[in-house]
């Protein structure tokens, strides 16, 4: 692949002419380099990745790495069939970590793994996309920023509608007062999964590494309900519906609502009303977060409903969330768009436009080059949306309300639910992150 210069590369991730101040980046990208990336996790959405990066100009995917040889060949072909030469192989992140000439990875494994590979990415000195939730845990996730915060790299999460512009001018809409002062959001995931089955250990699949597969998580026996994919509906392994879809809706909830810390209080409902499965989540929640605010005694409120065995639109939208303020409302949709509705109901103004991962990957890559300063989704804010999801597993699993400090991240007055702030870890396993 032919060597790129800063102007086809700007022109690549759709920049032009129209680009920030230069950022930290700029002696590099003027040296006319391309972007070199490792593709860890690359089935899945990591596939959509792999697929749209190879496509991309300015960009060299040198390495794709998993677990399960099919996929690794699946994704190298990818790399190939876009006509690039093909990437290096292999199912140990580390040797894509130990690879000087990787710039960046882009992280996209189960749960589980995404904070750890981080950590142990920015240690080694690579720049980081990961996938959400950035963290399995509450504790993983501030490890993540203060590991971003050491090595000075770059860690953009991938949730992917800080980056969408018809997202973006909602928000702003909003935080502009275009409905007076929000007291309330709202959010919800609301579709139909499917039923995972019951299933007894057995033997892992030729071409499958297990062991790598489990890594710091507990080992536990393999079950064909396991991977792929199913993974996220285990304690172990994932954070359920709330973690995987819910996310990017809470995420949105949160940006708008325009809270920039943990809530105080949370409680949350739920459990398996439809599935007669092997699946560990609720199927069905109701979370409730509360904020303080800057007025004493006056609190903002987050609420998030999750049913996925009903694929019905709520509200319009069948993903989506909602702003509550004293002059007026807007509902939105996960990737459809957005209505706002002023006093007696009267429609204000209306929008239309998917969720946009290419813009999400250009604003990664664009800082990289140092034509723009900052990641829209930086590990504050991803950690600030999945720790979300934690609280609400937590206060479900243990059936009460909790009390949550948000500066020292810890839960209050309650021994059995201050333990799954944190995990337990497979002892001795290399990616367990330090201070744990």
């Amino acid at each position: 692949m032919a060597e790129l210069n800063r102007r086809d590369v700007l022109k690549g991730f759709g920049l032009g002419a129209a680009v920030t101040a230069l950022g930290p980046n700029t002696a590099w990208a003027q040296a006319n380099r391309k972007v070199v990336l490792g593709i860890i996790g690359p089935g899945g959405m990591g596939s959509n990745h792999t697929r749209m990066l190879s496509k991309t100009t300015g960009v060299e995917i040198a390495w794709v790495c998993d677990v399960d040889a099919t996929r690794a060949a699946e994704a190298a072909k990818i790399v190939q069939d876009a006509g690039h030469r093909a990437p290096k192989v292999g199912g140990d992140l580390r040797r894509v970590l130990d690879d000087a000439a990787v710039d960046a990875v882009i992280i996209a494994t189960p749960d589980h793994w995404h904070a750890p590979a981080a950590i142990l990415a920015l240690e080694a000195g690579k720049n980081v996309y990961v996938e959400k939730p950035c963290a399995h845990n509450i504790r993983e996730g501030r490890l993540m920023i203060e590991a971003a915060k050491r090595s000075g790299k770059l860690l953009e999460v991938g949730t992917q509608s800080r980056s969408t512009e018809v997202v973006a001018d909602i928000v702003h809409r909003i935080h502009s007062g275009a409905i007076g002062e929000v007291l309330v959001a709202k959010s919800w995931n609301s579709q139909k999964r499917r039923n995972i089955g019951k299933a007894a250990p057995s033997d892992p699949p030729r071409g499958l590494d297990f062991d790598t597969w489990c890594g710091p998580a507990p080992m536990v026996p393999y079950r064909s309900n396991l991977l792929h994919s199913s993974w996220r509906w285990f304690h172990d392994f994932g954070c359920g519906d709330i973690g995987n879809d819910g996310v990017h809706d809470i995420d949105v909830a949160l940006w708008g609502l325009g809270v920039k810390t943990h809530p105080s209080r949370i409680s949350c409902m739920g459990g398996k009303y439809f599935f007669d499965d092997d699946q560990q989540f609720p199927d069905t929640q109701y979370a409730v977060f509360e904020y303080a605010t800057d007025k004493p005694g006056v609190m903002k409120q987050l609420i998030f409903e999750q049913r996925i065995w009903s694929p019905y639109v709520q509200e319009g939208y069948e993903n989506g969330a909602a702003f509550y303020g004293t002059e007026g409302m807007v509902v939105m949709g996960h990737s459809t768009g957005w209505k706002l509705y002023g006093p007696k109901n009267k429609l204000i103004a209306e929008r239309v436009g998917p969720a946009d991962l290419a813009a999400h990957h250009k604003n990664f890559l664009s800082c990289l080059c140092g034509e723009e300063k900052t990641v829209n989704a930086p590990a504050e804010v991803g950690h600030l949306a999945a720790s979300l999801c934690h609280l609400a597993n937590i206060a479900s699993r243990v059936g009460r309300v909790i009390h949550f400090d948000p500066s020292k991240e810890k839960i209050l007055n309650d021994s059995e639910a201050g333990k799954l702030v944190r995990r337990k870890y497979r002892e001795g396993h290399w990616a367990v992150p330090k201070g744990v």
